[in-house]
């Protein structure tokens, strides 16, 4: 076991002594016994359900200490115990732990933004990785649990660290940029999304900008050039005294892209920053991923690290699942691109999959097929929202078109008949509709927010038309 905290370190971070024996070390952090891995600290929260039934749970699983709150009574399984008054006021305390032990010559970026931050982060992460030993979010894990359990899993040699995050009411970000302090901080872009907590987009504009309230002195503020609210945060950063560094394909962006070339395995284009030229490899496709590597660009070059050796990771990082994850599928004796992108969705980013879409050659797959799910946390203006996408499915050059939920009704119902593939307001019933019409030369698109649950129509198809025996051993005889 390689000791995360020792006792003594956790007994520091926390301001009390150990309940149970003083000689203890743990070599992780975990909020969850079906994850937990022999010899992590047991953080019990209270969340969906109570963290504290589940810690003599957490013991028998090898748990090698928990953090508890005053009053949970000692069970006879039980180990080392750490009694704080609350348990996630204790993970934040050892996550600003954590933060503090971090060499000075460490570098920390934070990523937030309405659409990308997830992909930002992992470019990040494999970029950062080819240069030292780096720490970054797992998953999504981006508000107030999820980045203090992040910082409190940060190993003391971390030499890089990115952190992602979220939020979805003004004041989620402050606290937690707050807790991450870095030296570098990148908003992705900034869109009508979380419309139903908030009055305006300049508002989430400002919710947003607290990012920047964390950075360290001389930090640095990434910002997308040709977003409408650039100026408003600019003028944000500057007046928490960060510098202002500028991303995108417009001609006077500070880091540049020029050239855009997308292509079967992703795209390419050349990154214009400091009177350099570097030649970028992309293994993502579409515009919008070579804007957020545009946004890592610019943070690598702001933390002073070697942006070219960087980059370079990213000709071999592939999208994850649910984010643009590509697999064949075997139809009919031949092959169907599927193209998931089911984890999340918000008006940006469903035009930029549908653009993405669009961009496949029908040379190699013939016809186009978007299916749409509901875009959640829209207010008021998602009936609105949701139609205004058949622009984005023109432009697309869609050919058919699958929707499903409520708010995606009235785009289907704007689509002509030539396009409508089939409408379920539900995800269990497009499945087979779906499948019914799936065919060899065909590339499918599933877009919608998690909510939607269009994930299981992504499994379901895989299951159906054998991915892996397609992509390992070619098609059946």
């Amino acid at each position: 076991m390689n000791p995360r905290w020792s006792s003594s370190e956790l007994s520091i971070a926390l301001g009390v002594d150990p309940d149970g024996g003083a000689d203890v070390a743990v070599s992780g952090v975990s909020i969850d016994t079906r994850t937990l891995q022999p010899g992590d600290l047991f953080v019990a929260l209270k969340d969906v359900r109570d963290g504290h039934e589940f810690v003599s749970a957490a013991f028998k699983a090898g748990a090698g200490a928990a953090l508890v709150g005053q009053d949970y009574s000692r069970q006879a399984s039980d180990g080392v115990l750490f009694r704080v008054s609350d348990p996630l006021a204790g993970l934040v305390a050892l996550g600003r732990a954590a933060r503090d032990r971090l060499s000075s010559d460490a570098r920390v970026i934070g990523v937030t933004g309405s659409a990308g931050k997830t992909g930002t982060k992992e470019m990040l992460r494999a970029a950062l990785s080819r240069l030292g030993v780096t720490h970054a979010s797992e998953k999504s894990y981006n508000n107030h649990w999820g980045v203090p359990l992040t910082l409190a899993r940060m190993p003391a040699d971390t030499q890089f660290g990115v952190f992602e995050i979220g939020m979805n009411h003004a004041d989620e970000i402050r606290p937690l940029t707050k807790m991450v302090r870095p030296h570098a901080a990148i908003i992705t872009t900034v869109e009508a999304v979380h419309l139903e907590h908030f009055p305006s987009v300049a508002e989430i504009a400002d919710a947003k900008g607290e990012i920047f309230e964390g950075l360290l002195p001389g930090g640095s503020a990434i910002i997308k050039y040709d977003n409408p609210f650039a100026g408003r945060l600019k003028a944000i950063a500057e007046a928490c005294g960060a510098k202002p560094v500028t991303f995108g394909f417009d001609a006077n962006a500070d880091v540049r892209g020029l050239d855009f070339r997308p292509s079967d395995d992703g795209c390419d284009m050349a990154v214009e920053l400091a009177g350099e030229t570097l030649s970028v490899h992309l293994a993502m496709p579409g515009r919008h991923i070579a804007e957020n590597a545009l946004a890592v660009a610019a943070a690598l070059y702001s933390i002073g690290a070697d942006v070219g050796g960087a980059m370079a990771a990213l000709s071999d990082l592939a999208p994850p699942g649910g984010r643009g994850a590509r697999s064949k599928l075997y139809v009919g004796g031949g092959e169907a691109l599927l193209i998931d992108e089911s984890y999340n969705a918000n008006p940006a980013s469903m035009k930029a999959a549908l653009a993405t879409l669009g961009a496949v050659p029908r040379q190699k797959y013939v016809r186009r097929i978007a299916v749409l799910g509901d875009m959640l946390e829209l207010g008021s203006d998602a009936p609105v929202l949701h139609t205004d996408l058949k622009s984005a499915v023109d432009a697309a050059d869609v050919d058919l078109v699958f929707a499903c939920g409520p708010h995606m009704k009235g785009l289907y119902d704007a689509l002509p008949a030539t396009k409508k593939g089939g409408y379920s307001l539900t995800s269990p019933p497009l499945e087979a509709a779906l499948a019914s019409h799936l065919r060899a030369g065909d590339v499918v698109m599933i877009k919608a927010s998690n909510g939607t649950r269009l994930g299981a129509v992504v499994a379901a198809l895989k299951t159906r038309f054998g991915t892996e025996q397609f992509e390992k051993d070619g098609p059946a005889a």
